[in-house]
């Protein structure tokens, strides 16, 4: 049975969650507060952790730095709709997605069997993967098709497909890429999405693999 862990201090969200998490057969926790979030991952050990980034003792990014310290385990982040800038500072403490507040249960519900299937299988670990008609070899560094690469498009796209699902930050892409003296150089991104797009997407216009978030990053959709 799955371990979720939720943190939140309205008590009506726990509830909530508590029955329409255990109704589908997650074995659950709840924590109102940073401090006993932090002890109960650390006693129960979950394998999920869906965490609100408004606490009422511990900002909820320190929250996530205080797992990442020790545990790998899925964190999925509650927010507010104007908390854009927290959003993107708790992806790049190590959350592995976001759900904006208020939510729908069967929207929350998605993204918790999404996280959790890709934590079964640990990112991509075959050193193959499929993105629409292609097969991209991660190893050899070939696509079917005769698809050719430069090195910061293949950079670029391996960040994503070693994350599949999984929505990566515009500043994690610009530091790997391109180094942390390019955090204001989002038209970057912009620019070598729509290269990869054009290479691999059936349809660029409308991608259905290579995803935008806006404001906030990019995301692989197996």
């Amino acid at each position: 049975m799955t371990r979720v862990l939720v943190v939140d201090d309205e008590p009506q969200i726990l509830r909530a969650m508590r029955i329409n998490l255990a109704a589908r057969g997650y074995d659950v926790a709840l924590a109102p507060d940073g401090a006993t979030a932090l002890r109960q991952a650390a006693d129960w050990h979950p394998d999920l952790v869906i965490l609100d980034l408004g606490l009422p003792d511990i900002e909820g990014v320190d929250v996530i730095h205080g797992l990442r310290g020790w545990t790998q385990v899925p964190i999925i982040v509650l927010s507010g709709r104007g908390d854009g800038r927290q959003k993107v500072d708790a992806l790049d403490a190590g959350a592995d997605d976001y759900v904006t507040k208020p939510f729908g249960i069967d929207e929350l519900l998605a993204r918790v069997r999404a996280v959790t299937r890709r934590s079964a299988v640990s990112a991509v670990e075959s050193a193959e993967v499929r993105v629409g008609e292609h097969v991209i070899d991660l190893v050899g560094k070939t696509i079917s098709g005769g698809v050719r690469l430069t090195p910061t498009e293949w950079h670029f796209l391996e960040l994503l497909l070693r994350n599949p699902g999984k929505l990566v930050s515009q500043r994690h892409l610009l530091t790997e890429v391109w180094g942390a003296s390019y955090l204001k150089e989002t038209h970057y991104l912009r620019q070598y999405m729509a290269q990869l797009r054009r290479k691999l997407e059936r349809d660029p216009a409308h991608p259905v693999h290579l995803l935008t978030e806006p404001g906030m990053g990019y995301r692989f959709q197996p």
